[in-house]
């Protein structure tokens, strides 16, 4: 009952806000506008204040005006989008309403390119299922819709979806070329050319070169001198057909390649209860590692402060970093008229993503103290040689392996039609996807150990209990989906919705997960990695072997679901629509293999209940709209990542995923904008989000596994990750009231308001939350200067120079510190368009 009342709450702020701000219509109002904004919510486009859908949308001018050109870029300036930035800005996840996706879990927010899904992947850390770099050029626009979209997309997601449309080629010869310069070294040249080699064959090609030295700054002196840095080139070409008057076709291919340094993490905690000077003594193999580790994390805290270091320099021993990113992929889509109620459609496409990857997970650069820890002589360990260094947790691909390559297959048929009269439009259609390994997705993370080149093994183990985790695995992912939508106007004010979905998803798994354990006599001794078996009787320590295949496991993790869609929209005039939509959401189970026995968890499933009101208004000198939308969900068997905390000395932690059982998800979202008199113009974004973890059941430790406890990154009773409670985006652009041969001159500025919120439970209290921050973004342009088709911008993000954590790593329980990761600072750029033809 109480979800219903709160529906109803918020069904009659919703209508209050309308019938407040309702303008007087005239005759004409129904007439479209040339300035409405169009999307492809459902498949079709259609106005935005036609969709029963919360969305936020992008033109490509307020792309370029924020300079947004990656994920993170564009959820700064979208309420309800948040992103995890774990791993970093290139492989950051979306989450959006609460629906956060977790390490090797499919996306929860589904990123759509000219239609199709990007490709996803399961390496070590966060792989695929994002916008690739490059993919913020040359775009009509950016659709974040919000909510389960299950039903008309691809792939089932929970969360929501984010729509990048590109620019298809036009019948006009021209295009641009763009620069652009700025401080951190900044760089970027973009261009598109658009060529029509005939009156039904076009092209169109746009390439785009960025790149920006890194604001982290490594003091260690080891390794590079910067992280967090931009370096990327992508380049798209799409071919139109008019194959006949009814049938079209259109090949869109892409590429993208990112090279940089990766992520740099900041040292910010140590647990002084592990000095010696405070009295603890190393009594048992569950405080052996904090208890060596904790006193040399301590120890580069104080030389961090002694030095005057603040949150933008860090202190890492990772010699050669390194994050490289590529993803090609072919996109056909064939569009049939056949009649002119009938539209048949064909989306195929094919494309590969591969990365490799080199980082220090945790931010180290840790040195045993002196005096060193003294460890008791019945752990049989030598003493530990003082002033010696050692690495928590080095990430690396095998040698000549990926850490992750997949590929991907996805064919679309989809039907689109309405009856003679118009009142009944319906789609359907059949999804087919398939990816599939290329290789094994390898990776070699160097523990306790130091490791100048780890891929190779020139490792030392300066404390005795060092090991390489090899893991090597493969996933095949299989998707596929029947699905039928229609909308009936039962009459010219009031439609109903009704969809229907029915998804099956598998993932096929292969784990052959060893680790390689330095020998006093030189080399390794691999064994397998199935501690919970152990034939020797031995804690941690499983099966020797001579080569990883001996310890391969086979998983297979099947699941399948119903997901639906009820709406009904009412129009008392032709621009307010109220609505009121049910929603079921479905987001499929998976396996990974890094914690034994937790390696496979089952779907996640949302009821979703929304009310909201879109109005248009538009006359006197005053053009502009007003939404808002009001939401319940019941979420039940979320998928969250739990952290195993090891208690067998030399053997680490590591995160499974587990389902929790019950969250609770709520709120009111708001997006408006007005133009006064064609020159000022008000935009306003607006997210209240309340969420709760209500039920959690911890799963049972497997007999013998090496953990002591497995916790989750949320807390029963509080909010979920990555949900701020308080939103506010507000932007203002006033053009200039010149000579039209002066050029038209805009002025523009973003604040951006987001409120504390929860990025983990796993790590101390005080860093299981990022702060709230104010952000205020600043743009000037100048188009067609002097009448000549030149434009000129300049751009400032962050204008304030706010410093920020972004997110944190959770290494306090099994290594005794932490450490978290920082937002980009100030940044200013210029930018010089020469645009030519038509």
């Amino acid at each position: 009952m109480r979800k219903y009342i709160k529906i109803s709450l918020y069904s009659g702020v919703a209508i209050l806000h309308v019938f407040a701000i309702s303008p007087a219509y005239s005759q004409d109002s129904s007439e479209v506008n040339p300035s409405d904004i169009i999307v492809t919510a459902r498949r079709t486009e259609e106005r935005l204040q036609d969709v029963p859908i919360s969305i936020t949308v992008f033109s490509q001018e307020q792309i370029s005006k924020q300079n947004i050109t990656t994920s993170t870029d564009l959820a700064a300036y979208t309420p309800s989008l948040s992103v995890n930035q774990r791993y970093g800005p290139e492989k950051a996840t979306f989450a959006i309403r609460g629906f956060v996706q977790e390490t090797s879990t499919a996306p929860s927010v589904g990123v759509y390119f000219a239609d199709v899904v990007t490709m996803r992947a399961q390496g070590g850390t966060d792989s695929g299922g994002v916008a690739p770099t490059g993919s913020f050029m040359d775009l009509q626009s950016v659709q974040v819709l919000k909510g389960p979209q299950g039903t008309l997309f691809g792939r089932n997601t929970t969360g929501g979806a984010v729509l990048l449309v590109p620019n298809k080629p036009t019948d006009r010869l021209g295009g641009y070329v763009e620069g652009s310069i700025g401080d951190y070294n900044m760089r970027r040249v973009q261009g598109v050319l658009n060529v029509p080699l005939a009156d039904t064959f076009k092209v169109r090609i746009a390439a785009d070169r960025n790149t920006r030295d890194g604001y982290i700054h490594n003091k260690s002196g080891i390794g590079p001198k910067d992280y967090n840095d931009l370096d990327y080139f992508a380049v798209r070409l799409g071919i139109l057909a008019d194959l006949t008057p009814d049938l079209e076709n259109y090949t869109l291919a892409t590429y993208s390649q990112s090279d940089t340094h990766g992520y740099g993490a900041k040292m910010v905690a140590c647990n002084r209860a592990y000095l010696p000077e405070n009295g603890f003594q190393i009594t048992s193999g569950a405080d052996l590692v904090p208890g060596v580790l904790a006193p040399a994390a301590c120890a580069q805290i104080d030389r961090q402060k002694a030095r005057g270091d603040g949150p933008l320099d860090v202190d890492i021993n990772n010699p050669n970093p390194f994050l490289h990113l590529k993803t090609w992929q072919v996109i056909n889509t064939t569009t049939w008229r056949a009649s002119d109620s009938l539209t048949i459609k064909n989306i195929a496409s094919y494309g590969e993503f591969r990365e490799r990857s080199s980082f220090n997970l945790y931010g180290d650069n840790l040195r045993i103290t002196n005096p060193a820890p003294t460890i008791p002589a019945f752990f049989g360990l030598p003493p530990l040689t003082p002033g010696s260094a050692v690495q928590f947790v080095m990430l690396n691909p095998a040698p000549g392996q990926d850490n992750s390559a997949e590929s991907a297959f996805t064919e679309e048929l989809q039907l689109q039609g309405e009856s003679a009269n118009g009142r009944l439009k319906w789609q359907a259609g059949g999804y087919l996807e398939m990816n599939r390994p290329i290789g094994f997705n390898a990776g070699y993370s160097g523990i306790l150990l130091n490791c100048t080149i780890p891929s190779d093994l020139a490792c030392t183990n300066p404390i005795f209990l060092g090991q390489i985790s090899a893991s090597s695995t493969q996933y095949k992912f299989d998707s596929r989906g029947l699905y039928a939508q229609a909308t009936f106007d039962l009459t010219d004010k009031l439609s109903v919705t009704g969809g229907l979905r029915y998804t099956w998803d598998k993932v096929d798994g292969i784990g052959q997960d060893t680790r390689l354990t330095l020998l006093p006599t030189g080399g390794f001794l691999r064994r397998c990695n199935d501690i919970l078996r152990y034939p020797s009787g031995t804690p941690g320590q499983g099966r020797i072997v001579s080569s990883a295949s001996e310890c391969q496991t086979h998983l297979v993790q099947k699941s399948s679901r119903p997901t639906w869609l009820i709406d009904v929209d009412y129009k008392p005039v032709p621009d307010v629509m109220l609505y009121a939509k049910y929603a079921r959401g479905y987001r499929q189970g998976g396996i990974n293999f890094t914690l034994v026995g937790f390696e496979t968890w089952q779907p996640e499933k949302v009821e979703s209940y929304e009310v909201g009101a879109k109005t248009s208004f538009r006359g006197g000198g005053v053009n502009g709209y007003f939404n808002i939308a009001g939401f319940y969900n019941d979420f039940t068997d979320q998928q969250l990542v739990a952290n195993g905390i090891s208690n067998v000395p030399g053997f680490s932690g590591a995160g499974a995923i587990v389902n929790a059982g019950k969250s609770r998800i709520q709120g009111v979202e708001v997006d408006g904008s007005v133009t006064l008199f064609q020159s000022l113009r008000f935009d306003l974004g607006y997210t209240y989000l309340d969420t709760k973890l209500e039920s959690f059941t911890p799963p049972p430790i497997p007999p013998g596994a090496p953990y002591s406890t497995v916790t989750p990154t949320a807390a029963v009773g509080q909010s979920l990750s990555l949900s701020p409670k308080n939103r506010l985006t507000l932007s203002a652009n006033y053009t200039l009231p010149l000579d039209k041969s002066i050029g038209d001159i805009s002025l523009g500025a973003t604040y951006v308001h987001t409120d504390k919120q929860i990025v983990t439970q796993s790590t101390l209290p005080e860093l299981r939350s990022v702060p709230a921050t104010d952000l205020l973004n600043l743009n000037v342009t100048w188009n067609k200067a002097f009448g000549q088709p030149v434009d000129l911008a300049f751009f400032m993000t962050n204008v304030t120079n706010q410093i920020y954590p972004v997110s944190v790593g959770s290494s306090y329980f099994a290594g005794g510190y932490e450490n978290q990761l920082f937002g980009p600072p100030r940044m200013y750029g210029f930018r010089l368009r020469w645009t030519f033809g038509g």
